[in-house]
């Protein structure tokens, strides 16, 4: 009808579609329309229709249960009273109201605004960063008002704040409660994104005229281009029941992830929710209310058990733990699968199966991507190779088991728990290189001199079959063993002497030496319980392994960046900032030592001579240095300049990853990459699309990040679990003066 809306038009089809239904049905079936919108129930009451809304509707099924699960209406439908106090004294508008798209399209193409992602400090919910081309720097974002209800992800349009009021980027903390006066800010130094605020700062109010001006933009949100809201892990604070509220009851629901901002929910179950963790999943976030709205989900356990707290890290994290489906499992070779004639008739397959080839890995590994050999030449040198499964032989372009690859991105390691990548059968067994079967790889074979240098590269496919598949310490145990010449022990002290020399000449360029409080835990068999903690070795079989993985990285992201300047993916890690590297440069001033930062370099010697009587103390400010580092991440040579290429930590002008594809996807993209350079395969379509190559980047960035933050909070929960039931230790710290 002429007039109508879209809305009006599908309302009015749904309203025929129900008479139709309801003359032919007759006496056979009740017809229900249930709407939540006004007029369009209205409409169908006068038309004779029996209609009612969601609430009514599940309210009718006498399952209480049910109507937590009923999303709130929002302004326009079905009314619902607000939970904040109605009183007009009480009721203020909080936040502004977002601009229309209309004039946010306009905005963005005149300048006025800004686009970009919405990320939330992950330490400080009141500090937010916006990515902006339009601008090429981070648009700062303090304060939940100039976040204007933007959730962490959300595509955002901003709006620059004047220069005078670009203030230095001291992290906001503020106390989130309801009063809903953000003016009274207090201050913290600032530090990276991934490293925790330092809020045992002296802390002191502060008005905007005693910040000094930062060169850094800072802004404020004025609309959602796209939203991001998930679903959330958490649990609630109970709020008063209402007299004569029917058992509803109204709370607020606290995520777990401190990004997200309490949730407004009502319940008719909060007695059995209360000290549970639960799923929220957000509505609407109206300008006058100080909290999202949002309803309840589902119950995942008890507050405090492993099982609970390990689901709330995945779902937080949003690490996919579904079952791989049929499709993906019929993409996979019959079992038990063994070497076929027609795999070595393969061209520019090389048979090294004569090799002596072996592995080095943690205690326990079943997915075994890489193995090495060693063997002496006649003119001195020595032929050195670093061996990769071959995934790609069995997981095919398109195919469904590829398309969940690409999405997974990545295994994830937690305490005790491995969620793959890949289905185990090729994980463990046909693409894992274990010893003394016969396994397909890609390989990368150096001529290198006894001074380490590399005077010949070959990249090849290849079968193998290795001879040994050592643990660290096995492999350190039989370098250190004096008594032992035989050929796998020469070998390894060969690449052991090689690898030093690796190693110091790449710290000489200035690659950094970092650290990390990586920990090992002792697992119970059967409650899986950790039974003993302790910080996980580094041996210098570790650090040979490193480095030949390293070098095999570097020389195959040269190969297919020679061939493919605009399509190889590669690994950049960009320079820290001076705001980065701050919170590192005042603990160490605070403790007498002056680090220089100019360069990686500069910062590699400044790291090795921050010494002090505490042997603990080096690694201490090195842990701190790796918090202050920026994220490395995937990118697709296209799109940025060969300067950008840079890698920081490793002092590396190009690097890429390819020594991981069991548990890496970005590895598999790179190993078709190298195939297509080499001709033994032709370069699959989506090479040849430039947005769908970044989409796969930033999955890939996106994955790895949530992988890690994963695998950092099962360490969290389970030192938790062995110190709940255990005595108080004390141990002697490290503070500044």
């Amino acid at each position: 009808m002429a007039g109508e809306s879209p809305n009006d038009r599908n309302d009015r089809a749904i309203r025929v579609a129900a008479r139709w239904y309801q003359s032919h049905l007759g006496d056979s079936a009740k017809v229900l329309l249930v709407t939540n919108d006004r007029d369009n129930k209205r409409k169908a009451t006068e038309e004779g229709l029996n209609a009612e809304t969601v609430e009514s509707y599940v309210r009718s099924l006498a399952q209480p249960g049910l109507l937590d699960l009923v999303v709130v209406p929002t302004s326009g439908d079905v009314a619902m009273e607000d939970v904040e106090d109605l009183r007009p004294s009480k009721r203020k508008v909080i936040y502004i109201e977002h601009k229309p798209m209309s004039e946010i399209t306009s905005g963005l193409r005149c300048g006025i605004y800004h686009q970009g992602k919405l990320r939330v400090n992950r330490y400080n919910p009141f500090e937010a960063y916006v990515g902006s081309e339009s601008i090429g720097d981070e648009i700062i974002i303090l304060g939940r008002s100039n976040m204007n209800r933007a959730f962490d992800g959300d595509i955002v349009s901003v709006e620059l704040l004047p220069q005078d009021q670009w203030h230095e980027t001291k992290s906001f903390i503020a106390d989130d409660d309801e009063d809903d006066n953000e003016e009274g800010v207090r201050l913290a130094p600032d530090s990276a994104d991934d490293a925790p605020r330092n809020t045992n700062a002296t802390q002191s109010t502060v008005g905007a005229s005693a910040a000094s001006v930062s060169s850094r933009p800072v802004g404020r949100v004025v609309g959602i281009i796209k939203r991001n809201w998930n679903s959330y892990c958490g649990s609630l604070e109970p709020m008063p029941l209402p007299a004569g509220s029917g058992g509803v009851a109204h709370a607020l629901f606290v995520s777990k992830d401190r990004r997200i901002p309490k949730i407004r929910i009502q319940t008719r179950q909060l007695g059995n929710l209360l000290n549970k963790r639960i799923v929220v999943a957000v509505d609407s976030w109206d300008v006058m209310s100080r909290y999202p709205s949002g309803h309840y989900v589902r119950t995942i356990g008890d507050i405090g058990d492993k099982e609970t707290e390990t689901e709330v890290v995945l779902i937080e994290n949003d690490i996919n733990t579904r079952p791989f489906s049929t499709q993906v499992l019929a993409c996979l070779p019959s079992l038990p699968w063994t070497l076929s004639p027609e795999d070595l008739a393969k061209p520019n397959r090389q048979d090294l199966r004569q090799v002596r080839v072996f592995s080095v890995d943690p205690p326990g590994c079943r997915d075994i991507d890489d193995a090495l050999h060693c063997t002496p030449l006649p003119n001195g040198n020595f032929e050195v190779g670093v061996h990769i499964a071959d995934v790609t032989n069995f997981v095919l372009p398109g195919t469904p088991l590829d398309e969940e690859a690409s999405q997974r991105a990545t295994s994830v390691y937690l305490v005790g728990q491995r969620i793959d990548m890949l289905p185990k059968p090729l994980t463990e067994d046909v693409c894992s290189l274990r010893a003394d079967v016969e396994r397909l790889a890609f390989s990368v074979i150096w001529e290198m001199t006894p001074d380490a240098d590399i005077i010949a590269t070959r990249y090849t496919k290849s079968v193998i079959k290795s001879c040994a598949a050592m643990s660290y310490v096995e492999a350190q145990a039989r370098m250190d063993d004096s008594r032992l010449v035989d050929p796998l022990t020469v070998d390894l002290r060969n690449l052991n002497s090689l690898a030093k020399i690796m190693r110091h000449r790449r710290c000489e360029r200035g690659a950094l030496t970092l650290a990390s409080a990586e920990v090992k835990f002792e697992i119970d068999s059967e409650t899986h319980d950790p039974l003993d903690i302790g910080i996980y070795q580094i041996r210098e079989a570790n650090q040979m392994i490193e480095e030949f993985m390293l070098a095999a990285n570097v020389s195959v992201a040269e190969k297919i960046l020679n061939h493919y300047p605009l399509c190889s993916l590669l690994r950049r890690h960009p320079s820290p900032t001076k705001e980065m590297l701050e919170p590192l440069l005042r603990t160490a001033s605070s403790v007498g030592l002056n680090l220089d930062v100019s360069s990686s370099k500069a910062l590699a010697d400044s790291l090795d001579n921050a010494k002090r009587d505490d042997p603990y103390f080096n690694k201490l400010i090195r842990i701190l240095a790796t918090r202050c580092m920026t994220q490395a991440v995937y990118f697709c040579s296209g799109d940025l300049s060969l300067s950008e290429y840079y890698h920081y930590g490793l002092a590396s002008a190009l690097y890429t990853h390819f020594t991981s594809p069991i548990r890496r996807y970005a590895d598999v993209v790179v190993h078709r990459l190298l195939a297509a350079a080499l001709d033994i395969a032709k370069l699959p379509p989506v090479f040849q699309d430039g947005p769908q190559l970044t989409g796969i980047a930033d999955n890939l960035n996106c994955r790895h990040r949530n992988a890690q933050m994963a695998s950092r909070a099962s360490v969290e929960l389970h030192t938790l679990i062995y110190f709940r039931t255990r005595y108080i230790l004390i141990v002697n710290g490290i503070r500044g003066s």
